[in-house]
């Protein structure tokens, strides 16, 4: 069993990085806090680790669009080497690591083109548009696993209580082959669900107007994760707001937290993942 190496990337208006190393450490693996000003200007390897993370947050403040003005300047700005960080990013996908992003995470790597990359371009395919209900969304909703995806995070996973934060997470996609692939494969990996489990578009069961009722996407790999909802926000039954109500079998650890294990534990078994195309 080998030991398994976080790297969480905070700054510029990211606020979640506390929380995600939690999880990670309670998980069983080490966590890595990096500046994103650190990353360019001292040299720091991604390579050294397994997992990269963009935990949530209001990166620039959102005033361009969430996550928008970060993913630029993760797309284009160069490293103390020379070589972009992009171009580091697909070896560091390449190499079969993985890549976690969570709300404003999510909409960063949509917006750099790193997910879902159906055209293997590195082009933005997808958005997360502005929420149905015109303002910021704060509540908890369940979400649902579609039974074939091929996410390590979701292995054994059929169902999730997780909250949600965010004014801008309506997924869209305009392209109709984009949209097709997504569905053909089953990239949207995660679901809001109503109270039977099936996927429902009925506000607040799903709390932005999502396409598919995703909450969560994957690229063809597997190994590149996106989700709105907070999985590190619910690493203990307290955090819950009903917890007195919960089954004994979940009262100690949150739902959020079996993600986390699921990761590490496939990463430090040495377990793969085999692309079945794009």
């Amino acid at each position: 069993m080998k030991p398994v190496r976080t790297l969480i990337f905070t700054g510029l208006g990211i606020n979640c990085e506390g929380e995600m190393a939690a999880a990670y450490r309670l998980a069983g693996a080490s966590a890595d806090i990096v500046h994103i000003n650190d990353l360019f200007h001292t040299g720091i390897s991604i390579h050294t680790y397994h997992i990269l993370n963009f935990p949530g947050g209001f990166s620039f403040g959102d005033d361009l669009g969430a996550g928008r003005a970060l993913a630029n300047r993760l797309k284009y700005r160069r490293l103390p080497a020379g070589n972009r960080f992009i171009d580091e990013l697909i070896v560091f996908i390449e190499n079969g690591n993985f890549i976690l992003g969570i709300c404003n995470g999510f909409q960063v790597l949509v917006n750099m083109g790193i997910l879902p990359n159906i055209r293997g371009a590195h082009e933005q395919e997808v958005a997360l548009a502005p929420n149905d209900s015109g303002r910021f969304e704060d509540r908890w909703c369940t979400c649902g696993v579609r039974p074939d995806s091929r996410s390590p995070f979701f292995s054994g996973i059929q169902r999730l209580d997780l909250p949600v934060r965010h004014g801008e997470g309506k997924f869209v996609v305009s392209d109709p082959t984009i949209r097709d692939e997504i569905d053909k494969h089953g990239l949207a990996c995660l679901y809001y669900s109503d109270e039977c489990g099936h996927p429902t578009d009925r506000y607040p069961l799903n709390p932005n107007g999502s396409l598919f009722s995703c909450a969560g996407l994957i690229d063809t790999t597997g190994r590149i994760l996106g989700m709105m909802p907070h999985p590190e926000a619910y690493l203990s039954s307290y955090n819950h707001p009903h917890r007195a109500e919960l089954p004994a079998h979940e009262a100690t650890g949150g739902d959020g937290l079996l993600m986390f294990r699921n990761i590490v534990d496939h990463i430090s078994s040495g377990r793969t993942l085999h692309n079945h195309g794009g």
